[in-house]
């Protein structure tokens, strides 16, 4: 068993879930995979189970119906606390990730000071391909509001592909994690700073995808916005368990 596993969780993507799947598990690092699928009616899942047979590190967490990002992601850490895994990834299913980038979002967090890596579209400039430029505008934005809010020193603090070491996760008390939608990402990222982690931008270009569905809306970035006053609000009167 490797000692890292990335995260993926799906709804209908079965035009990428296989050439995903294949694409991480030929990068030179080993690494297992845990598909969280919310019960895709696209046969997302069916893909997943056929391509167990081939590849032992390949792991499937079945969930019924849409239950939101932000709980996949927790059963997904749950799953891997459960067992040894050292190092811990979030990434997308549909190539807007550069699955090749996992090396070095490890390397960060293995090799460097990095409790938790992040895959930063905003570090140098604005990396996004193919994306209108209203909803590269609101993003960026987004994330430099949120910054001015949280007081965290993160360009991208929206994103999604993030590689998080053990230590984190076990300490954080992700019971508490309230948020589903994309202000999870902002809630896990600022939750870290406050446990007093290292968090490290490591800059990334994002590719809109180009087969399947987009699962973004304009509530999202509400979400986000209003999710981090309360986060805010909610941080001058709550103690965070620290680093060790």
């Amino acid at each position: 068993m490797s000692d890292c596993l990335v995260l993926i969780p799906t709804y209908n993507e079965k035009e990428n879930i296989e050439r995903m799947i294949r694409t991480v598990f030929s990068l030179g690092n080993p690494f297992d995979i845990l598909i969280i699928d919310d019960g895709s009616p696209d046969g997302t899942a069916q893909i997943v189970k056929e391509l167990q047979t081939e590849f032992s590190g390949l792991f499937l967490l079945e969930r019924k119906g849409k239950l939101g990002l932000g709980t996949a992601y927790l059963a997904g850490f749950d799953w891997a606390l459960k067992r040894d895994y050292q190092y811990i990834f979030e990434m997308d299913a549909d190539f807007s990730h550069n699955p090749a980038d996992l090396l070095r979002l490890h390397q960060a967090c293995a090799e460097e000071d990095a409790d938790v890596a992040i895959g930063s579209r905003y570090i140098t400039g604005v990396n996004v391909v193919n994306w209108p430029i209203s909803r590269v505008l609101l993003s960026y934005f987004a994330s430099k509001y949120v910054r001015l809010v949280s007081g965290l020193n993160v360009n991208d603090t929206t994103a999604g592909f993030v590689c998080y070491r053990r230590k984190v996760l076990e300490t954080m008390e992700l019971d508490k994690i309230r948020f589903k939608g994309y202000a999870f990402q902002i809630e896990m990222k600022y939750t870290a700073y406050k446990c007093g982690f290292t968090l490290k931008e490591i800059p990334i270009i994002f590719v809109n995808r180009v087969l399947g569905v987009s699962k973004m809306s304009g509530g999202i970035f509400g979400e986000a916005l209003f999710g981090v006053i309360q986060l805010k609000w909610h941080s001058l009167f709550h103690s965070y368990p620290q680093k060790k």
